[in-house]
């Protein structure tokens, strides 16, 4: 039986790794190598390289100290990585354990024993018996895989454990882009309350200009009304931006694995971070190997799949084998004295005959939850090429969107200064300059945003690429523990 287990076939499906998908791009079209550039900061033309691996450390690519210094820390502190570093050595330990049922179990045993026998116990004694008993034994037990079902078992917790392994990347993965991304929202809040207050400071000197023109007799009361309610109104602009700014502190302070009060000295404007230009692309047959989600549903697939040859063993015979060797002497010198020995060796084989459907139902439920594994696992492949289409196609309108939000304020800010030249010489009245005032204020704020997007949305990109965490340098190439027969 022993032989037949060594040299036996694991009962069930092999898995194998889906293909990738037969697609050689993202999106339907063309799209252009290379985005639109425009005047002013993080403007430039980005530049689109297929088949470029990602670094390990792309953040360093934005050039910005804060961000670099922050990731050090979250990577460091960050309670949820932390967790999901647990959870995989809880995973790994939990496989481990399980490759012990390979190996026979042996336990040893001594039991002492002082015992008072009476009356005809030993054959018509008139006096009670004391008497000491000492009984050493050493049992063995070994449950031959003959099926395959414990390897099918340890096969599934070893799946189980890469899917933890890459769920730690998937977390890795998120907890940086979403540190990136809320230092690029953080500098545009900045950017945005520069923006606003300027917009304050420009209407606070057009209501100077009203009144000294109402107190020529130029202008009514109402025209000053009018300016005051325009420059209250790009006030109120200012506590929600600063409201945002404050919580966005929270959000990276909670990234970082800190306490609210522990808010760190790191700030983020949008001058102080550069825009890449080249950006990578994966192939889309290198996708599915690159992101943590896909490979974490593929991981699951696996164990699923393995969990059938399980089901399967279960329902097959179960051969179990025991031996016992000991000594029980009356005193403890004489433990290992030849005459008091005792053996035994037993086998036993166990076939399934009747268990209402129970076994069988079993392995239908295996069967579906690996169909179950399979449409998840599809799912996610779909999302992540959403993802990098939806990133490539942000890019190409970002691109687009901050040249005309530039030519925009331009136009704006022309407009402005002419209006407000013509205020001063008593040439219009406030009402004319109102419209193009709020233009104006509109005008700037959507060019800080436009300019912010683009951080994002790169930053998107690398996320949805996988974050090249193969190529990361803080952790070892991992090897397979175990190769499972087929």
């Amino acid at each position: 039986m022993a032989v037949a287990a060594l040299a036996g076939c694991a009962v069930g499906p092999n898995f194998t790794t889906p293909a990738a998908p037969d697609v050689s791009g993202y999106t339907p079209e063309r799209l252009a190598r290379e985005t639109e550039s425009s005047t002013g900061p993080a403007a430039h033309a980005q530049v689109l390289f297929p088949g470029r691996d990602l670094p390990g450390e792309w953040w360093r690519l934005f050039r910005s100290k804060p961000l670099t210094s922050l990731v050090g820390k979250a990577l460091a502190a960050n309670p949820d990585l932390q967790a999901a570093q647990a959870a995989l050595r809880v995973a790994r330990e939990n496989f481990r354990a399980q490759q012990g049922l390979l190996f026979p179990s042996v336990d040893a045993n001594f039991t002492p024993t002082r015992q008072k026998v009476t009356d005809d116990a030993f054959g018509n004694t008139v006096d009670p018996q004391i008497y000491n008993l000492f009984t050493g034994q050493l049992n063995v037990s070994y449950v031959p895989d003959v099926f395959g079902g414990t390897r099918r078992s340890i096969e599934s917790l070893e799946a189980l454990a890469e899917t933890q392994r890459f769920q730690l990347e998937a977390t890795y993965l998120t907890l940086l882009s979403n540190l990136a991304g809320a230092a690029v929202q953080e500098a545009s809040l900045r950017s945005q309350i520069m923006a606003t207050q300027s917009i304050v400071k420009i209407e606070s000197d057009l209501l100077d200009i009203v009144h000294r023109q109402r107190d020529l007799g130029q202008l009514a009361e109402a025209d000053v009304a009018a300016q005051e309610a325009a420059l209250a109104q790009a006030e109120q602009a200012l506590p929600p931006l600063e409201k945002q700014l404050a919580q966005q502190r929270d959000l990276i302070t909670a990234l970082i694995g800190s306490l609210p009060s522990q808010e760190p000295k790191e700030k983020f404007e949008l001058w102080a971070m550069e825009l890449p230009r080249d950006l990578p692309v994966s192939l889309p047959s290198k996708l599915v190997e690159q992101r943590p989600d896909v490979r974490q549903a593929e991981a699951n697939l696996h164990s699923a799949s393995a969990l059938i040859g399980v089901a399967i063993a279960n329902r097959l015979p179960n051969v179990t084998l025991t031996a016992n060797l000991g000594t029980a002497p009356f005193s403890i010198d004489k433990m290992f004295t030849p005459g008091y020995g005792f053996w035994s060796i037993a086998g036993s084989v166990t076939q399934p005959i009747f268990h209402g459907g129970q076994l069988m139902h079993q392995q239908r439920a295996a069967e579906a939850a690996f169909d179950q594994a399979a449409a998840q696992y599809r799912s996610t492949v779909v999302t992540a090429f959403q993802n990098v289409a939806d990133a490539l196609r942000a890019l190409q309108s970002d691109a687009v969107a901050l040249k005309k939000a530039v030519d925009g304020e331009a136009a704006a800010a022309k407009s402005l200064n002419i209006t407000r030249d013509r205020l001063r010489l008593g040439d219009i009245g406030i009402l004319a300059l109102l419209p193009v005032q709020q233009t104006y204020q509109q005008a700037l704020i959507t060019l800080v945003q436009a300019r912010a997007a683009r951080y994002a949305d790169t930053v998107a990109l690398y996320q949805a690429l996988g974050g090249g965490w193969w190529n990361r340098i803080d952790v070892a190439p991992e090897k397979p523990v175990i190769d499972f027969p087929q």
